[in-house]
């Protein structure tokens, strides 16, 4: 039977197990709309911008470890999801981003809403492709899933003229993809694994550095079982946070610009560095020259790309982390490494990051460890990007594996809100927290409107300084205080999430955080808290530019301190 091209993308998606489609229609896709009553299985949310759209696709895939689909049409509408397909890139996040296109006999002549959106995706996707026959849409699309999820995953772009939507073709679904080019490596070599075991059990001062690979492989019993075996300190990367719980005796936060610096001065002073689905990016490395000198390196991940691409490495390991681990972990001989467990404890105790100052302002730090203690950590937190991201990442204590969803690589302000929906679609039965800047919150709050429409209970607290306030933050370190367009006005956000619908209050008030977040938590569907929170609160600690992590500025002495409940 024949079916048009349309029929066969839907079915092609149904046969992928897809659920959920974030998207905002237009000229080009409107064939494929049309058809969407068709499949009642496919659920369409309808996002109010279209790189909400990928944003929600990128959250949700991180939640549900499937790929996230979104769909916007030609032109603008493809455009506008660079930023999202960009972000999942540099996260390795699953994502199918499907585009409409002009027509064919149009393309190459700059037709309305005419863009060659594969060659400005080429850079971001680790593929692409342009459809220009319905009878290929299954093959595709077959491949698209599989690219996007295997190896080191990410965003996959289908882009589809509008009359190869109405054109009919016979439907076959492959049975299996045949990609001889593309064939990721699962397994780690064996005697590279061997050399690895030798290199952790001859060391007197190992430390793992355990990044956002270790979730997507699903490998947090591994990595616990190899931690305590060895009995290793552990630091994770920012969007490691959540692969290793932060309370476990262990644990020892996560390194980097704003990372503890107990966690940074244990990885320079290590001997072995037990570098676990990271890519030792900038923002965790510091100046290279100066990262773990004395240290041999010990590099497990997938990408074969990412060895040696920014730190030499003694010992390279590629393949898929939980099955190397598995291995690993049985040539690992028990061991204490007491004296150095202690240094490492007792520069914790000489370096302490997560305090609260006594203050009768209104501290960011404070609302977070509060939400932290009302939700006891049973949450999944999603930030935007800038001071309330580091200060999440600090002030939450993530036991729950993957419960920080945040944008790393490209730092995208505007994730949070669309991040929280895809996140809450994809996990509704847990709590979701939107934790927002005033500036990133003002880039995408039209998905208030989403969260109205799709009835999601998302909480959203702002942490409301009026300022963009980590760019501020950098003019008053390194700038000589020059805060040059960082001030920053805003509208009323409680008049604006109640006129979306949505039931808000303002706190100014340090003695009304603990009943407001209480009273969200107890609504059953979205509320939104605006706390309006001290305005030159700064996150320490800060490594400044061109320095080594040692060398971070730490938070200045208070007269008291409000020890962490860790």
């Amino acid at each position: 039977m024949k079916k048009t091209g349309a029929q066969i993308l839907c079915e092609s998606l149904v046969r992928e197990g897809v659920e959920v489609i974030f998207g905002f229609p237009g000229g080009s896709v409107l064939p494929l709309y049309d058809t969407f009553p068709q499949y009642p299985k496919i659920r369409h949310i309808l996002v109010r911008h279209e790189q909400g759209a990928a944003h929600a696709a990128d959250s949700y895939a991180r939640v549900t470890g499937k790929a996230g689909v979104c769909l916007a049409t030609s032109g603008p509408g493809a455009t506008n999801l660079v930023t999202g397909i960009a972000n999942a890139c540099l996260d390795s996040s699953p994502m199918v981003a499907i585009t409409g296109q002009v027509a064919r006999p149009f393309i190459g002549k700059d037709a309305f809403q005419e863009i060659d959106i594969t060659g400005i995706t080429l850079p971001i996707t680790k593929h692409n492709y342009l459809v220009l026959d319905a009878n290929d849409i299954a093959r595709v699309v077959k491949e698209a899933f599989y690219i996007a999820q295997n190896g080191r995953p990410g965003p996959v772009l289908i882009d589809i003229p509008r009359d190869v939507f109405q054109q009919e073709a016979t439907f076959t679904y492959p049975e299996r993809v045949n990609l001889p080019g593309y064939k990721p490596t699962l397994f780690g070599h064996p005697a590279q694994i061997k050399k690895a075991a030798e290199t952790i059990n001859a060391a007197e001062r190992p430390v793992i550095i355990a990044g956002r690979g270790v979730i997507i492989s699903k490998a947090f019993a591994e990595l616990k079982d190899l931690a305590e075996k060895a009995q290793i300190p552990v630091v994770t990367t920012l969007l490691g946070i959540g692969c290793f719980p932060e309370t476990h005796v262990l644990s020892f936060g996560w390194l980097g610009m704003h990372g503890m610096a107990y966690a940074n001065k244990a990885v320079y002073d290590s001997d072995v560095l037990i570098a676990i689905g990271m890519r030792f990016d900038d923002r965790a490395t510091g100046v290279v020259s100066s990262f773990a000198p004395q240290a041999r390196v010990v590099h497990i991940d997938i990408d074969p790309a990412e060895i040696g691409k920014n730190v030499r490495v003694d010992v390279p390991i590629v393949g898929d982390i939980k099955n190397i681990l598995e291995v690993l972990n049985q040539q690992i001989v028990p061991c204490e490494h007491l004296d150095w467990f202690n240094q490492v404890d007792k520069w914790r105790e000489e370096h302490p990051a997560l305090v609260i100052r006594e203050s009768e302002a209104l501290l960011p730090q404070y609302v977070i460890r509060q939400i932290y203690e009302i939700t006891k950590g049973d949450a999944i937190i999603v930030t935007g990007v800038g001071q309330n991201q580091m200060w999440s990442a600090q002030f939450f204590f993530y036991d729950k594996p993957n419960s920080l969803i945040s944008s790393g690589g490209l730092g995208t302000m505007g994730f949070e809100l669309p991040g929280a929906i895809g996140a809450k679609v994809g996990r509704p039965d847990d709590t979701v927290w939107c934790i927002a800047g005033d500036g990133g919150f003002q880039m995408t709050v039209q998905e208030l409107a989403t969260i109205v429409q799709e009835n999601l209970a998302v909480k959203i607290a702002i942490i409301n300084n009026g300022y963009l306030g980590m760019v501020r933050q950098w003019q008053q370190l390194f700038y000589g205080r020059r805060y040059v367009h960082t001030p920053l006005s805003g509208p009323d956000f409680v008049k604006i999430a109640e006129a979306y619908g949505i039931p808000a209050l303002r706190v100014t008030d340090k003695k009304l955080v603990v009943s407001a977040i209480e009273k969200a938590m107890n609504h059953e569907g979205p509320f939104l808290v605006d706390f309006v929170v001290e305005p030159e609160e700064n996150v320490f600690p800060i490594v400044p530019p061109g320095a080594a992590l040692v060398e971070a500025l730490e938070m200045p002495a208070p007269e008291k301190v409000t020890r962490s409940s860790k």
